[in-house]
């Protein structure tokens, strides 16, 4: 098909070759459909010799084609079928064929096909010639420098002066002690030093009236009857009877919490917290005025564990990396009772006269020390096949046993039988899927283990026989992704309730939530106006209803159980 020179139309031309027996038929088929004028059928005649092929015959001789039908234009003669020279000898049909191939030939000639093609091709030809491709932009070879930032890089900006403040808020405080680096840090020297709280000289009077309210409280008979473990509703009112207030919540050390103690006594109550720059608080909440806390700096790095002694509370016992210390307030010192190159990561007490204890160690081996034997190295260092060691814990019972905490590995193991290395559990607590944040025995049988998972998890197991497989209780769902700047979650149980146990939560607004072993929620601690940050570090008072939360800005949050005096119409602690 081709376009017809100054018209948008087009004309197709299909030529269809047919058997010469097959002509007769398809010839009278296309005159019947035709209109009257040209050829027309005429009858056939009965007798008469046929026309020799080139001959002139008109219709009284009979003189038709070699279809049978006579010729409407003729008038005797051949008209436009006359015979060119060279071609007399062909028959009427193949001069009609000529004829036809020729008024073909002449029609397409006319319709100038060729010229409008030639002219088409030169159009697009121009058209292509218009369009110019886009230059690539040339690469640049010498980029500039991608900005970073030098808080991030831990680079010092050179040559420009830093404005001197003489205060700043406890926002830029609080950030500016996180990004020191470690080697930055005041080094605590090697040895026993005295108890100097910070920035303060030495003998100061308020010093003085903090040690020796510690060292009273200390001599006082804390071993307290045996009251029983409280029923379920009993428990869960006492719980709704603990309120927070704003008096009740100080700032005692600079950085984030990352373990607390709380000192037995009955009659005043003395919280040990310890921060992420080794600094270590002793607030006595009983003291209403500024004078209540003060910070001591025993170690370089960060306090993750510390615990009052069991038999003589006037010892403290804080762990850091590198270091595990005494606080003796009858000597007002800090000895130090054990030194590794290793990073501990926690302790507990082997007995009760808390002469023995258990350190786990950050590479996952676990150490036995003695503060009977003289120098200030381990007495057996245990390698117990976890890649890291988080937590310890011994049973409440049998103290030979002891509970390991690590990536993914929950194990109970017997210390009797520790050796340098192949050391094989004497159980395993299954199910976790991402590292362990801390697992802790139940306080009274240690028939129940808790335990605090990243993959958002707290798990109950029954580990009333260590010797056969231990049973998953229940699962709790608990959001325990805390991010970089909190302390990881740590569930304690509660001393006076064997089945309940405490945990900092993410939700809003912000809580402390109190579960029991079944999985049931059981209270939650919120108070809008006083507890606005997250609490990941909590420890429970062993008889009294207080409970003690840390957060990350070193605040410290008491409540405690209150009730109506009728003698003075006073509102009183419990």
């Amino acid at each position: 098909p081709s376009a017809l020179p100054g018209l948008g139309r087009q004309l197709r031309v299909l030529l269809t070759p047919l058997p010469v027996a097959a002509w007769p038929r398809a010839q009278k088929r296309l005159l019947s459909a035709r209109s009257p004028a040209g050829k027309r059928p005429c009858p056939e005649p009965d007798s008469g010799p046929r026309a020799a092929p080139g001959s002139a015959a008109g219709p009284s001789s009979g003189a038709r084609g070699p279809d049978g039908l006579w010729d409407a234009d003729s008038d005797g003669s051949d008209g436009g079928d006359a015979v060119p020279d060279g071609h007399s000898h062909l028959s009427a049909y193949e001069r009609k064929r000529l004829k036809n191939i020729t008024e073909n030939a002449k029609f397409f000639a006319a319709l100038k096909l060729h010229e409008s093609a030639a002219r088409l091709n030169q159009l697009t030809t121009k058209r292509q010639s218009h369009i110019t491709k886009r230059a690539k932009p040339k690469k640049v070879e010498d980029e500039p420098a991608r900005r970073r930032s030098m808080r991030l890089l831990r680079v010092e900006p050179l040559d420009i002066p830093l404005l001197e403040t003489l205060a700043r808020p406890a926002a830029e405080e609080y950030f500016e002690l996180q990004k020191l680096p470690m080697s930055s840090q005041p080094q605590v020297p090697a040895g026993p030093f005295p108890m100097v709280p910070e920035d303060q000289a030495e003998n100061s009077k308020w010093t003085e009236a903090l040690l020796s309210t510690w060292m009273r409280i200390s001599e006082l008979n804390t071993d307290h009857a045996d009251q029983g473990t409280p029923d379920i509703k009993r428990y869960q009112e006492s719980l709704s009877s603990m309120v927070l207030s704003e008096e009740n919540v100080r700032k005692v050390v600079k950085a984030r919490v990352c373990s607390m103690a709380i000192h037995p006594s009955q009659s005043t109550i003395l919280v040990a917290a310890g921060d992420k720059l080794g600094h270590l608080g002793l607030w006595n909440v009983s003291c209403r005025s500024e004078e209540g806390a003060h910070t001591f700096i025993p170690h370089s790095f960060q306090v993750s564990c510390m615990h009052f002694s069991p038999c003589n509370p006037a010892h403290l016992l804080s762990l850091s990396s590198d270091t595990l210390r005494c606080a003796d307030v009858t000597r007002a010192v800090f000895d130090e009772i054990c030194r590794s190159e290793e990073n501990f990561s926690c302790f507990d007490f082997l007995e009760e006269n808390a002469c023995t204890a258990i350190v786990s160690q950050w590479d996952g081996a676990v150490a036995v020390v003695d503060r009977r034997t003289p120098g200030v190295s381990s007495e057996l260092s245990a390698d117990i096949g976890f890649r890291r060691t988080r937590t310890v814990h011994v049973h409440p019972v049998n103290k030979h046993y002891f509970l390991a905490a690590g990536s993914v590995d929950v194990c109970v193991f017997d210390v009797r039988y520790l050796k340098a290395k192949g050391n094989k559990p004497l159980s395993s607590l299954t199910g976790h899927t991402k590292s362990v944040a801390s697992a802790y025995f139940s306080p009274v049988t240690g028939s129940r283990v808790v335990t605090v998972c990243a993959d958002d998890k707290l798990r109950v197991y029954d580990t009333t026989s260590l010797s056969s497989p231990v049973t998953l209780l229940s699962s709790i769902r608990h959001n325990n992704n805390t991010g970089r700047w909190l302390t990881r979650f740590r569930a304690i149980w509660d001393p006076k309730q064997e089945h309940c146990f405490l945990v900092g939560s993410m939700a809003q607004p912000r809580q402390i939530q109190v579960f029991q072993d079944t999985g049931n929620l059981l209270h939650s601690f919120h108070n809008g106006d006083c507890l606005t940050s997250v609490c990941s570090i909590n420890v429970v008072h062993p008889s009294q209803n207080i409970l003690v939360g840390g957060n990350s800005s070193g605040r410290l949050h008491n409540l405690w159980k209150q009730h109506f005096d009728r003698k003075t119409g006073k509102t009183n602690k419990a």
